[in-house]
């Protein structure tokens, strides 16, 4: 069944939704059949996540590396393509960034130390892209097989240069100096009057995030670059036949992608840990591909997959603590359940879905 047998607002509303259900349905099962009540645990689940200022916080912080790392994916997806470099990416990112602040923070505020932040993160990010792209452009090596490789690259790498090269004098820990205050994103309830999101380390760059967002939007659907990209992500031949280069749109959509993983190390290295360490990617770069599949590739539905799985990583922590017997690895076999749904089993309802809502549809004969 082709994607467009459902109307829009079924495609980009009512599939997510039913696959959101099945997941939680699921998950619900599990917490179920281990002795407690699934109800009570949705409960505590939302109310972690949203039923409080900090909560909140932590929520929306979550959400801020989701959006990057969606973006990225998303982008890579309109032309056909599939990142799953974000991990790697972002590592890399998080030495542009870091790079920039230890360089600027004892000289100038953080408001000057920003863009150079953000500009060390994106040129980063893409470059460790590049080398993917014009593999998959000139030798036509499998983009999904060298990004993932390149992930473990990018690890190792990190690795060696904050024990060997970055690593602050007499200290054992793998990690650069902590940043000076001209290094740090303030916090957002600092600047907006009235905010109060208690110890939560949401910052500057879900602001960020969502121009990000705007960006890519009119990158995609309002410029002769991103008609390109659908037009060689939807049928790479006819795109040759009306004369797009497949290598530069495959180079360029991934250096895109990868600039937009590299920026979610704003969120974690300049905005929360003030530091470059290690593993601070945390998985954020995997959830991405999930967060762009439930997003549609759109960003307004990656703003809100964000937010789901924001809630699920806050509420899923609030979770675990107030019942012991759904320990972490549970929140994270849920999590699981959803990236599954919205991810493998993406069309499972499609078929019946087009069914139904074709037996409602009238027929021209009625119509007339």
């Amino acid at each position: 069944m082709t994607r467009g047998a459902l109307p829009r607002w079924a495609d980009y509303g009512l599939m997510p939704a039913l696959n959101l259900a099945a997941a939680f349905l699921a998950s619900g099962l599990v917490v179920l059949f281990i002795g407690e009540n699934p109800v009570e645990a949705v409960k505590i689940l939302v109310w972690g996540s949203l039923g409080w200022n900090e909560g909140i916080g932590f929520t929306l912080f979550y959400a801020t590396n989701f959006i990057f790392t969606g973006l990225a994916v998303a982008v890579a997806f309109h032309a056909g393509l599939f990142n799953i470099g974000g991990e790697g990416q972002a590592y890399l990112g998080g030495l542009g960034v870091a790079l920039a602040c230890l360089a600027l923070d004892r000289y100038v505020p953080w408001w000057v130390t920003l863009p150079f932040a953000v500009l060390g993160a994106a040129a980063a990010g893409a470059a460790w892209a590049f080398v993917p792209a014009i593999l998959q452009a000139k030798r036509g090596s499998h983009v999904v097989i060298t990004t993932i490789m390149f992930n473990f690259i990018a690890a190792s790498l990190m690795v060696y240069l904050l024990v060997n090269v970055m690593a602050k004098a007499g200290s054992m820990q793998p990690e650069t100096r902590t940043f000076e205050p001209g290094g740090r994103l303030p916090f957002l309830q600092d600047v907006i009057p009235g905010a109060d999101f208690g110890t939560a380390p949401l910052n500057l760059s879900l602001i960020v995030a969502l121009m990000c967002c705007m960006a890519v939007w009119a990158l995609i659907w309002r410029t002769k670059l991103g008609y390109e990209i659908r037009t060689f992500g939807a049928n790479p031949v006819a795109a040759v036949y009306a004369g797009i280069s497949p290598v530069r749109i495959t180079v360029v959509t991934m250096m895109i992608s990868g600039g937009l993983a590299g920026m979610m190390a704003i969120n974690e290295i300049m905005g929360s840990q003030h530091r470059l360490l290690i593993e601070f990617v945390s998985g954020y770069g995997f959830v991405g591909i999930a967060v762009a599949l439930m997003g549609r590739a759109h960003p307004v539905g990656i703003i809100l997959a964000s937010i789901l799985f924001g809630m699920l990583y806050q509420g899923g922590a609030e979770l675990a603590f107030e019942k012991p017997a759904i320990t972490r690895d549970m929140i994270v076999v849920i999590q699981g359940l959803v990236i599954l749904f919205a991810g493998a089993l993406e069309h499972m309802f499609r078929p019946g879905l087009v069914r139904l809502l074709a037996a409602f549809r009238p027929t021209a004969a009625q119509a007339a």
